[in-house]
């Protein structure tokens, strides 16, 4: 992808407006499908059932090398996502409990050319670190955001654009284009999350230009986000824009009212796949991701979930991230 500031802060200002427009649910009468239509016209039909058929590609013996003796040993790639459900990125099938999506696709891939065997483990969020940390999961491939606090503890091997989507009750009226649309607002938020870190960073900009800060509100799981948002308990949900997109056409109850980029105004943000740092598995990480760009296979994934215009011409080592203090 480009690196010009110019680029950057047109993602920043734009995030994905034009990226997804997704209509209809599950058809049972076909498998379990979600329609995708994409800004060209065309439609895709996603597949939601617990018979994947995820697309594949080839074992590459030069980066497979490059993998630590430990993992080529075990044979398996111990990845890790969050449990939570947050179509198209990381959610259960049909059956409610074969994990689908844009997210385990891409780690499939990446592991199909390390030669090695995904084994996806699903837990909470801030598990995922500590699973991490302790070098019980290999990597972390669960729209993970690049961070420069994070880099101090994680290596990144980045495959998709950042994006970030506001939420609220359709026909609300609100529109999110900065700090000031949200000031006095009550918004919803992941803990631990970069959308949090933002919030936060928007809120405390809005108190020194003296407007009302942002009342955030945490809550345990996205049924009881949307049920506070429905019943007016909150203005507004910040979270990953492909998600509130889903939710917003899959449900017809929420619409999208704003988009931001996930590292700032002056800065494309990156999700990545993530790993201990210094764990030795970064390069192979990254070799495997541009391998997989390069092959086509990463497109045709992306494609299949609706989510084309999150691509990366190529896959990074620790990129500059959402800094300490946005600006």
């Amino acid at each position: 992808m480009s690196t010009s500031i110019t680029r950057r802060t047109a993602a920043a200002a734009l995030g994905l407006a034009t990226a997804l427009v997704l209509a209809a649910c599950g058809n049972p009468d076909d498998g379990g499908t979600t329609e995708v239509a994409a800004t060209s016209g065309g439609k895709t039909k996603i597949n939601i059932s617990p018979d994947q058929n995820r697309i594949t590609t080839g074992k590459v013996d030069s980066i497979a090398a490059e993998v630590p003796e430990k993992i080529r040993k075990r044979g398996t790639l111990e990845l890790v996502s969050s449990s939570g459900s947050a179509a198209p990125l990381t959610f259960f099938a049909t059956d409610n409990k074969t994990v689908i999506g844009v997210e385990p696709d891409i780690a499939s891939l990446v592991a199909d050319v390390l030669g090695l065997k995904p084994h996806i483990n699903s837990v909470s969020w801030e598990n995922i670190f500590v699973g991490l940390d302790s070098a019980k999961y290999d990597v972390g491939f669960s729209n993970i955001t690049v961070t420069e606090e994070r880099k101090e503890k994680y290596d990144f091997a980045t495959y998709r654009e950042d994006n970030l989507g506001f939420e609220a009750k359709k026909g609300s009226g609100f529109k999110v284009t900065g700090p000031e649309d949200v000031a006095g607002k009550t918004v919803a938020v992941g803990s631990g999350t970069n959308q949090e870190k933002l919030l936060i960073e928007w809120s405390k900009e809005n108190e020194k230009a003296g407007r009302k800060p942002v009342n955030i509100k945490y809550y345990q799981n996205d049924s009881d986000t949307y049920l506070a948002l429905q019943s007016g308990r909150i203005d507004l949900y910040l979270g990953p824009n492909p998600t509130a997109a889903y939710h917003a056409a899959t449900t017809g109850k929420t619409e999208v009212v704003g988009t931001y980029s996930g590292a700032g105004a002056t800065l494309q943000g990156l999700i990545a796949a993530t790993t201990k740092k210094d764990s030795g598995l970064v390069k192979p990480l990254t070799d495997a991701l541009n391998h997989v760009i390069d092959n086509g296979t990463y497109a045709k994934v992306l494609k299949r979930w609706g989510l084309s215009d999150e691509a990366v011409t190529k896959s990074e080592i620790n990129p500059p991230g959402l800094p300490r203090i946005n600006k």
